[in-house]
């Protein structure tokens, strides 16, 4: 059985459908949900979902190898970063494949400080006539590594940060799990 772990830094939509993506898997299973953030609704939807969800501060990540030891532990297979804010150290992706979905087509739009409706609003401002979302490996850049997949969608003329964000969403519902999974077959 491979076994995932998934960081993220909100609300966990992408995380939530990951863990239900792989319920039943004959292979894959999300074995955890971690968080940065005590307040983030991930840890909630991973609690209902009979996942153990964890929090953790940034010194565990960065200054000692705690969370790193506890995934070795674990037997981690694969981190997936869904909506995960924080830049993941070099220690993590020399030891673990670490995978990552970003709202729009890198190399366009990404780096420190890209996310969440700052893509999508910069996106509309520069008059873009679509956008979409790249999932890829993890390397020690913000939004750089190894593109896997991406996946686009049209810009209408009286599109906004909200409307383009609903499109983007539902790519990556769609496609993130699928992505992940041709991952660990």
């Amino acid at each position: 059985m491979k076994n995932i772990a998934i960081l993220a830094s909100g609300s966990g939509s992408n995380a939530e459908n990951i863990i239900r993506y792989f319920k039943d898997h004959q292979s894959i299973r999300v074995d955890s949900v971690w968080s940065n953030k005590s307040d983030a609704f991930v840890l909630e939807r991973a609690e209902r979902l009979d996942i153990e969800a964890y929090m953790f501060g940034k010194n565990e990540m960065t200054a000692t190898d705690w969370l790193l030891d506890e995934f070795r532990k674990r037997r981690i297979d694969l981190i997936v970063l869904a909506g995960f804010l924080l830049l993941l150290p070099l220690k993590f992706v020399r030891e673990f494949q670490v995978v990552n979905i970003h709202p729009a087509l890198l190399p366009s739009y990404g780096g420190k400080g890209m996310y969440g409706s700052r893509v999508h609003e910069a996106v509309i401002a520069n008059k873009e006539v679509e956008s979409g979302i790249t999932i890829h490996l993890v390397d020690e850049v913000y939004d750089h590594g190894k593109v896997l997949f991406q996946a686009k969608c049209g810009i209408d003329l009286r599109e906004t940060a909200g409307s383009l964000a609903a499109k983007i969403h539902l790519l990556e519902m769609l496609h993130f799990p699928k992505t992940i999974e041709s991952l660990l077959v």
